[in-house]
């Protein structure tokens, strides 16, 4: 007999009363007159068209609308027309309202706002191939309104902290599309607090088993860091107070995702990451005292600790591109472990939490225009229509992460490049006419190549040259998205003539040959040569790269396939379509590892070499049939991102005698007799085969890396707790070998 889930409707009913009285108490800041009313009619159009649907934890789907305009009013700080637009977010596309109803209840704006999001949603649909594409559309609309960047951030933000319903498959993606596109772009919005919970709950799902040790970590000495944090404290707060300074001082702990990536980075064990917590001094101050105030409070601290000279980081005298203000300095705390302060005032605080949502409320007395320069920059990147949509994904991406830098023009004017930009990037950056006839340029009146990397501050004059056309290797040396953009249309403009070129050189060649000079066949010898594209066929005749012996050649070898009736070759897209179908169609879709029942090519990645037992994915490549990754291979993120179509399911077949190369990285303190305690663990306990074995010893300490076969990951993790077992053995960890 089937159980049947009996709900409780008017529970359900007062739930959502609940929960929509709760927004209305987080809008209530920035409820104007008749505002309340129009919040109401989104609400029960919304409630009116969801009513028969529910979430896939069967909770009802309105929970997600008002979720998402909670978000946005408290955690991004939006007013009125984005919490209409969050409680509409879904109705178009969901249920049978359209953009003509809403415009018609709620006006133009929040239409064109819900069209925005309407576009967008589709964005990542699951199957979706084209990704980046669709993500050029999202930022489209972005230039558009940026409400509807920040409202899509709010979206998913929800949709993160509510997925464990989701099947493990679509938990992957979505947390790694997350922490390639949503994450970066709430850091350059400025929205420092969402960044960070979206991070840390990518990695909650794409790496469980760290996220849950490092929680269990800071739990654990949760109790000895507060009190360490209310001694460190005190003296502070009893200075500013003495001073007249109006201020609140709190410690707030690290994110998970930051500490794990410190850990990465500096290769050392939790307990050696020092600062789990950052201390916080936030000052009440009026516009004209807020500079002095700041650095009255940065003396304080650095009288009572001593400051660390290379931390001290000013963003009050020129914030951020993102609009970010606050004095850091690192100082040694009385138990003798480095501290982070970060001093900043009410203001300064809500942009840094909020971001450009903030920037509005406190427009009149701010000049600053970041994020209008900021769409600009990627308006300029979206009206390039020759860009191919994954290298503009690549260089966006690249524009979002990176911090920048401030250069002085020969008269003084100051421009804003992201930290790592070459002098060539200045160039463009001035004019696209004085990028493309650049030859070098002047740093702080020394003369400089091309490729010279900019610091903060320097002054950049450039030295031009009529005769001097963009480069291929140009695209090496600059970094901005912009740079890039025009020296690849430079570049495409310039091949596009040797192509003609080479067009009708190859015309009279096949003539010769009695070769019809058709798509079809150019298609084949392009395929033949192993070439992209006809166009780079064209310009390889052009070069004399393929000459009149090279296509009797090709004119052979077709003869060969038709004596043998075989089809011509498959397209590239035909034969990743061949390999899908083919899992596909087997009795599950999931590809088994380590056994030949289906027939299926399969390889191991060689950039994070799987062994049995790690979590994997396949991924279908056009001539090396399936790859196998690791789901935290550096590469997943954006493979899944990008390539969603092409990502199969994969998990191992248990099958013993299969042995895997992988690598131990093992550090101790060197002592009589260590290497050999190692190889018998390895050889005699183990029964495993050793590859080959490096060692090192530096002043009492020990490295070595050893390569070994293994069966899969238990074995492997056995016989890593062995080896920390061996005396002098300090630690040890896996590489990929």
């Amino acid at each position: 007999m089937k159980s049947t889930l009996v709900i409780d409707l008017e529970a359900e009913k007062q739930e959502i009363l609940k929960r929509y009285r709760a927004l209305l108490r987080a809008c209530k800041s920035t409820l104007q007159k008749g505002d309340k009313k129009e919040i109401r009619k989104a609400f029960d159009m919304a409630l009116e068209s969801h009513k028969d649907m529910r979430r896939k934890s069967g909770e009802p789907y309105i929970y997600h609308p008002i979720a998402v305009a909670q978000i946005a009013a408290e955690e991004i700080g939006l007013g009125t027309t984005s919490i209409v637009c969050a409680l509409l977010h879904d109705v178009v596309e969901d249920t049978d309202i359209s953009l003509e109803d809403i415009e018609r209840e709620f006006g133009k704006k929040t239409a064109r706002i819900i069209d925005g999001l309407t576009k967008i949603s589709g964005v990542f649909d699951y199957n979706s191939s084209l990704q980046a594409e669709n993500f050029r559309k999202m930022l489209l609309t972005l230039a558009d309104d940026v409400r509807v960047i920040l409202i899509k951030l709010a979206d998913r933000l929800h949709n993160m902290r509510t997925m464990d319903f989701m099947p493990r498959q679509k938990q992957l993606k979505i947390a790694s599309e997350t922490i390639y596109l949503y994450a970066p772009l709430a850091h350059r919005l400025g929205l420092y607090a969402i960044k960070s919970e979206l991070e840390d709950l990518s990695m909650k799902y794409l790496e469980p088993d760290t996220y849950k040790y490092i929680a269990v970590q800071l739990n654990e000495k949760k109790a000895e860091r507060n009190a360490f944090i209310k001694t460190f404290i005190e003296p502070i707060n009893e200075i500013l107070h003495e001073q007249g300074l109006n201020a609140s001082v709190y410690g707030r702990p690290k994110s998970i995702h930051s500490i794990w990536n410190k850990m990465k980075k500096k290769n050392i064990p939790f307990e050696e990451v020092y600062d789990l917590f950052a201390i916080r001094i936030i000052l009440d101050s009026t516009p004209e005292r807020e500079k002095a105030e700041c650095w009255k409070a940065y003396s304080i601290v650095t009288d009572l600790y001593r400051p660390n000279p290379d931390r001290l980081r000013d963003w009050v005298s020129s914030p951020k591109g993102n609009g970010y203000e606050s004095l850091h300095t690192t100082v040694m705390g009385p138990k003798g472990q480095w501290v982070e302060v970060q001093i900043r005032t009410q203001r300064m605080n809500e942009i840094a939490e909020k971001g450009f949502a903030a920037h509005w409320k406190y427009k009149e007395s701010s000049n600053d225009n970041g994020l209008d320069q900021w769409i600009q920059k990627v308006r300029e990147m979206l009206s390039n229509p020759e860009a191919n949509a994954l290298d503009f994904l690549d260089d966006f991406k690249m524009n979002l992460f990176s911090d920048e830098i401030f250069i002085f023009t020969p008269k003084g004017a100051l421009l804003q490049l992201p930290m790592g930009a070459t002098a060539l990037d200045f160039a463009f950056e001035i004019h696209t006419d004085i990028g493309a006839t650049c030859i070098g340029a002047k740093v702080n009146h020394k003369l400089v190549p091309l490729s010279y990397k900019l610091q903060n501050g320097d002054q950049v004059e450039i030295i031009t040259s009529s005769k001097q056309v963009p480069k291929e290797d140009w695209l090496n040396i600059v970094m901005t998205a912009k740079a890039k953009s025009k020296i690849k249309s430079s570049l495409k403009e310039e091949k596009r003539r040797i192509a003609e070129n080479g067009k009708e050189i190859l015309e009279r060649k096949l003539k010769s040959l009695k070769i019809t000079y058709n798509t079809d066949n150019l298609n084949k010898i392009a395929y033949f040569f192993k070439l992209p594209s006809t166009q780079e066929l064209f310009v390889s005749v052009a070069n004399g790269k393929i000459e009149l012996k090279d296509l009797k050649d090709y004119l052979q070898s077709e003869k060969e396939i038709e004596s043998r009736h075989t089809d011509p070759k498959l397209t590239e897209n035909q034969q990743i379509e061949n390999v899908l179908t083919k899992v596909k169609s087997s009795e599950s879709d999931i590809l088994l590892i380590g056994e030949d029942m289906q027939k299926i090519d399969y390889n191991l990645a060689a950039c994070c070499n799987p062994i049995p037992g790690d979590d994997v994915f396949g991924f279908v490549t056009v001539n090396e049939g399936i790859k196998i990754h690791r789901t935290n291979c550096p590469n997943a993120a954006q493979l899944m991102s990008n390539y969603g179509y092409r990502i199969v399911k994969a998990k191992w077949n248990r099958q013993k005698e299969l042995t895997f190369l992988t690598g131990l990285h093992i550090v101790g303190i060197d002592d009589v007799g260590l290497i050999n305690n190692i190889t018998k663990v390895i050889s005699n306990d183990f029964k495993v085969n050793m590859r080959s074995i490096t060692v090192d010893t530096n002043d009492g300490i020990f490295e070595g890396s050893i390569k070994i076969f293994v069966n899969d990951k238990e074995h492997l993790d056995q016989l890593i707790q062995n080896l920390l077992e061996v005396k002098g053995v300090t630690g040890v960890s896996r590489f990929d070998a």
